[in-house]
């Protein structure tokens, strides 16, 4: 249902299913770990009603930290982790093998638009871009939004094509090495300068 990128590491799509509505993916050397992009899978559709908050935890906390949201008008974002985590405890967990893990929490559109309230907008954790409270970017007819959503999909469904071959298992999670994104990437930038309108037509 949904996927994570933790810079410099690999794509995981293998999220362990805590119950219906909630998903966690566990991030390796948490240390080395400055921004992940969690974003929704080509082909899934989460009901219009509902929309995904994004949480982190660290291993010296028992709770989770909201970072944001994802939704169908907004199906990825990139949230920076780097000094989220007190230099103190980053002394006491000492070394890179301790782990970041990242939740998904499916609720309805309402309960999600609150928790993200509640985030400062100075300590938000999304990179760049709207708001974490922002669901649906603000001051966009439904016509734009609906275009952006459809090419976002393309973008991610065209990477989720190519990385497909290259997916390993590594210790029961299926996994894409980070050089075969930066291959792709350096192909899609390439396609997207000598056509700019591929993404916009029909899909075959």
């Amino acid at each position: 249902m949904f996927g994570c990128i933790a810079a410099g590491r690999w794509v995981q799509t293998d999220m362990q299913t805590i119950n219906e509505t909630n998903f966690t993916f566990t991030i390796s050397n948490g240390r080395s770990v400055n921004h992940i992009v969690i974003f929704i899978l080509p082909g899934v559709i989460i009901p219009e009603t509902h929309a995904a908050t994004v949480h982190v935890r660290f291993p010296n906390s028992p709770d989770f930290k909201i970072l944001g949201g994802i939704s169908n008008s907004k199906p990825s974002a990139v949230f920076r982790l780097r000094g989220m985590l007190d230099p103190n405890s980053q002394l006491m967990l000492g070394g890179d093998d301790w782990n970041v893990v990242v939740g998904i929490a499916i609720q309805e559109v309402a309960v999600a638009e609150a928790a993200l309230a509640q985030i400062p907008q100075t300590a938000a954790g999304e990179a760049g871009g709207a708001p974490s409270g922002a669901l649906v970017v603000a001051g966009v007819t439904q016509r734009g939004a609906m275009g952006t959503l459809q090419l976002a999909r393309r973008i991610i469904s065209n990477a989720f094509n190519y990385l497909g071959s290259f997916s390993k298992n590594v210790g029961g999670e299926e996994m894409v090495p980070l050089a075969a994104f930066q291959e792709w990437w350096k192909k899609f930038e390439k396609k997207v300068e000598y056509d700019p309108s591929f993404l916009e037509r029909p899909e075959e």
